[in-house]
């Protein structure tokens, strides 16, 4: 077995992973050990924002993990793409830069942890960006992420955005500032026509540091104690079983599926869990693998009177050749953009203060998200709850590091979830049925006209319902006992361990992960080098 001590080993080169990697080598005292279960992001259709339907489901590049039955989503078994590669679900996403609302982050600190409420994590959000419309009070510009606006207006998002406002939705211009509620075009995690990752964002700039070894291809079957202090970390990495020793801390980094699943594997858990598939008891911490909640989209499709969508694009070589001058000529169109242009942030329930549903608008249809378009000029209106309340979880399936862990999300099981949900549904109807879009929307493809009562729309939500890949929650920072890390992002109980990625979070943020997992990458490593002195 080969052995080699670091500092600092990073396990997950994704959205966090990569900002860790970054920020923890940047003044060149430590060594930094960054180990990833994918591949490098060579691949074309990583970087081509429309390559996100080929990664959707590459066996490569993708986890390609699926749900338990599922008992409210009609006892299906849901697909659960998570990025495995360089980037991690960076270089696979839908590109959408959203950080959530304010109140989100308040109510973290609420909770009881220190350091995280809005006012606090705002700076982290600044620093890693480089928005391309410049500094301000909100913004930054000198960070590595690039962050740019969708770079021409569509005739069907117009449409769309005026529906809203004749719905007394305001357009918003972003999303990110003062106020999230409104309708607009999203900002993207690109630049100049090519997807910006977390890899390209901090990994790219810090290759060449003598002090960053990166590791690809390596799956961590397991971290290593003595005398209760976390010393390294096993992996397979080309058939090899290696080790690698830690002289300060780990950070894991493998999102929330990963991470607590790395936790059991090494025995930090609930023990009667361990103990029951033979896996020896290193600290009992029963929360890990708890509190899992993710969004979950419900899509409504729609056939377009004029041949201006995406399927349209795509359905024809001069189609697809004419996207492609665009894209080399002016780095703009379909290729640059992705899945969708535009979204909206609503309230749907009579008790909420803020945004409780999101819409994703994409000028493109498809029975699933990712697969092959419709032969018809279509149009999707996503919409999902942004605060679920139900809950679920992630533990082991056995000892064997190589097996999935299983997955039970427990979509729709609370009774608020179920009222949010229909109202959204209900609320996009009501849009594509404005006289707005009365010239460009026709005949809804799903649904159907025949779906109408609260119990129908349920039903609907049931039958379609799938995730739209914000799982978070299984390392639930805190401290009551079904809290797995301190407001520090030190596993309790645990020396020289933490995480740092989006299973953190105590509570859903109401929005798209990405941005909040980077800032999140951010934080831990000045809190780790403050920490080290």
């Amino acid at each position: 077995m080969n052995r080699t001590t670091f500092d600092y080993i990073v396990v997950g080169a994704g959205s966090a992973g990569c900002a860790l990697a970054n920020r923890l080598s940047e003044n060149g005292r430590y060594t930094v050990l960054l180990i990833e279960a994918g591949p490098p992001d060579r691949s074309p259709w990583i970087h081509l924002p429309i390559g996100y339907g080929k990664t959707m489901f590459h066996r490569t590049l993708n986890w390609g993990l699926h749900t338990e039955t599922e008992p409210g989503m009609d006892n299906r078994q849901l697909y659960w793409p998570r990025g495995r590669c360089l980037g991690g679900s960076s270089s696979i996403n839908g590109l959408i830069y959203i950080r959530g609302q304010a109140a989100d982050y308040d109510h973290w600190a609420a909770l009881g942890n220190d350091g995280w409420a809005w006012k606090d994590v705002l700076p982290y959000f600044m620093r890693a960006e480089a928005n391309i419309r410049g500094a301000n009070s909100l913004h930054g510009a000198d960070g590595p992420l690039r962050i740019s606006d969708v770079g021409s207006r569509h005739e069907l998002m117009e449409a769309i955005i005026a529906a809203g406002e004749s719905l007394s939705i305001p357009r918003n211009d972003d999303f990110n500032g003062p106020s999230q509620e409104g309708i607009g075009y999203f900002q993207l995690t690109t630049h100049r026509g090519l997807r910006c990752s977390s890899a390209t964002a901090y990994l790219k700039p810090a290759r060449r540091r003598k002090n960053l070894h990166i590791i690809t291809n390596a799956q961590v079957t397991r971290l290593e104690f003595s005398q209760g202090q976390t010393t390294g970390i096993r992996y397979r990495h080309l058939g090899q079983e290696c080790r690698a020793s830690v002289s300060r801390e780990i950070i894991l980094a493998a999102g929330a599926v990963h991470s607590p699943h790395l936790l059991e594997l090494s025995g930090v858990g609930h023990s009667d869990r361990l103990r029951s598939l033979g896996i020896p008891v290193h600290h009992h911490l029963p929360g890990v693998g708890e509190n899992l909640q993710d969004h979950l989209q419900v899509r409504l499709m729609y056939k377009v009177k004029k041949p201006i969508t995406t399927n349209d694009d795509l359905r024809s070589l001069f189609g697809q050749a004419r996207i492609g001058l665009q894209w080399l000529f002016k780095r703009s169109g379909p290729l640059a953009i992705g899945i969708n242009q535009g979204g909206l942030f609503t309230r749907v329930l009579p008790e909420s203060k803020t945004p409780d549903v999101q819409f994703h608008f994409g000028t493109i249809s498809a029975d699933q998200a990712g697969a092959k378009p419709h032969p018809w000029s279509g149009c999707t209106f996503s919409v999902c709850q942004l605060r679920p309340q139900s809950r679920g979880h992630i533990h082991l399936r056995s000892s064997n590091p190589l097996q999935a862990p299983a997955i039970q999300p427990n979509y729709l099981e609370d009774e608020t979830d179920h009222r949010t949900i229909v109202g959204g549904l209900k609320l996009a109807r009501k849009l594509a049925r404005t006289e707005a879009l009365s010239l460009l929307i026709g005949d809804e493809y799903r649904p159907g006209q025949d779906i109408e009562t609260d119990d129908e729309w349920l039903g609907f939500a049931r039958q379609y319902g799938a995730t739209i890949f914000h799982p978070v929650g299984t390392c639930k920072m805190g401290q009551d006992k079904e809290s797995v890390v301190d407001h520090r992002l030190r596993v309790h109980g645990v020396p020289g361990l933490r995480v740092a990625d989006a299973s953190i979070m105590p509570t859903l943020v109401s929005g798209n992960t990405n941005a909040p997992a980077i800032m999140i990458g951010e934080k831990a490593a000045e809190m780790i080098l403050a920490d080290a002195g």
